[in-house]
């Protein structure tokens, strides 16, 4: 883009230039060719007009050219931005997938915490109850293992979906390329 602007900024001088010269040619034709005026029909402005417009037309072309040239790159830029603000939309979509994933994991991980600490507590009431604990106190302390088990399972559940949530992609990827 900014060789365009570069380019549109030279062809103007040299626009300016042009214009510069023909009226100081102007000025000095009398000098030039003595006893003929400036015109049409003087021959050497004849000649100059036709470098003139042979000049100005190549510099339009270079002008078109580079007016061509700006607008494929401004389509090409906007295929970038469309492609990226694809891929920014994606990748979020699976950052809020990845943070639901670890806050069921975060919970589960917290759940199991909770029934460990249960059934220690279980435990410690069944060991002080001594060799003939009442048939409560097992009970208690079997519940708490089956709750510390299924928490576990829970939490072993919850890490398996978190790999698998980071292996998709790999997985979608691998499928488009085969």
């Amino acid at each position: 883009m900014d060789e365009i602007d570069e380019y549109g900024r030279r062809i103007g001088f040299a626009l300016e230039r042009i214009e510069r010269g023909v009226v100081a040619l102007k000025a000095h034709a009398p000098a030039v060719l003595p006893g003929r005026e400036a015109g049409p029909d003087n021959p050497v402005w004849a000649e100059f007009a036709a470098q003139d417009k042979a000049e100005i037309a190549r510099l339009r072309e270079a002008l078109d050219a580079e007016r061509a040239e700006k607008a494929q790159l401004a389509e090409r830029v906007r295929a970038l931005r469309e492609k990226q603000e694809t891929t920014l939309s994606a990748m979020e979509k699976r950052l809020v997938q990845a943070t639901q994933v670890m806050e069921v994991a975060q919970a589960e991980n917290t759940r199991l915490k909770r029934a460990n600490a249960d059934l220690a507590e279980a435990n410690r009431v069944l060991v002080e109850a001594g060799t003939d604990p009442a048939p409560h106190l097992v009970n208690s302390a079997l519940q708490a293992e089956l709750d510390a088990l299924r928490a576990e399972r829970a939490l072993e559940v919850a890490e398996l979906d978190a790999i698998l949530a980071g292996l998709e992609p790999l997985i979608e990827t691998h499928g488009k390329r085969g």
